[in-house]
């Protein structure tokens, strides 16, 4: 990692019960590499790591009770990180009244870490609130959770973090053939075998979709151009309900029989034209497979 490089570390804290679980699904999907209940006497060593490898530039620790010796020492390990160079550190706090607390753990049916030998809930609620005073007092971000669903909690998350944003949803289109069966991790798969196939012309049967002559003989076609124009206004209306649905990645998958020529060629248009609004990768999962005999 050079000097001009910067780690953003953020530091998920908070009550028990409050949501630090989602926060921290959805620092993942904005790209941090997360780390749950780490002991204190690793954190030296991992932080370290993390300076010393150079891949990993945002990364986020959930403290809770489970590391009780972490509170300890965590304000002043902030303190230090706040002015060492190159380090942005933000705290997050996960707060909720203690009636709705209590809730949550009697619909769970969880003991609270602080409720032993079997004490009360709010009593043991009200004690870790003590115990976290000073931890919510350094805190950048506080979010009471009392009256927000997981999805709400997930969208004021992203909203915080809304300079990171662009990372979050990710397409990927994928072209398959379906004599290699269906992909598993698909979300939406369109059958494009009913369109003319470029496998039975000989100059084009050894090429795939990638090259400009199977991919225009497959666009040239108004079957294709109907077809095509239908699908691609049906994707760019339903992705958007996917984003809303809280979703951080979607795999579309076109199959034509070998996985070669069509299947490719519309693969990689769809990838074009989602690319201006979207992250989007295009992966041709048979496209070697099938170039010496399938179609």
């Amino acid at each position: 990692m050079t000097d001009l490089d910067e780690i953003k570390l953020v530091i998920v804290t908070g009550m028990s019960g409050a949501g630090k679980t989602v926060a921290m699904r959805s620092l993942e999907d904005l790209g941090y590499f997360c780390v749950d209940n780490m002991p204190p006497a690793l954190f030296t060593k991992f932080w370290e790591l993390v300076k010393e490898s150079g891949n990993v530039d945002k990364v986020a620790l959930v403290v809770d009770l489970r590391s009780r010796g972490f509170y300890e020492t965590i304000i002043s390990m902030i303190t230090e990180l706040r002015s060492t160079e190159n380090v942005k550190t933000k705290i997050m706090f996960l707060d909720a009244s203690d009636e709705e607390l209590v809730s949550r753990y009697k619909e769970t049916r969880r003991a609270h870490p602080l409720a032993v030998d079997g004490g009360r809930l709010l009593d043991g609620v009200k004690k870790e609130r003590q115990m976290l005073e000073d931890i919510k007092n350094s805190s950048d971000f506080v979010v009471d959770t009392t009256d927000t669903n997981t999805r709400q909690l997930r969208e004021r998350i992203i909203e915080y973090f809304k300079g990171e944003k662009s990372d979050l949803f990710r397409i990927e289109v994928m072209s398959f053939g379906f004599k290699y069966g269906i992909p598993i991790d698909a979300d939406n798969v369109m059958d494009v075998r009913f369109l003319p196939n470029p496998f039975y012309i000989p100059e084009l049967k050894h090429q795939t979709g990638l090259d400009a002559p199977v991919a225009d003989y497959v666009f040239d076609n108004k079957a294709t151009q109907d077809f095509y124009d239908k699908y691609i206004e049906l994707l760019k209306s339903i992705i958007p309900g996917y984003v809303k649905e809280g979703k951080s990645s979607l795999t579309i998958a076109i199959g034509c029989t070998g996985g070669q020529h069509r299947s490719v060629a519309i693969a990689e248009r769809i990838a074009k034209d989602l690319m201006n609004d979207y992250q989007v990768d295009v992966i041709h999962r048979d496209k070697e497979k099938s170039q010496n005999g399938g179609h």
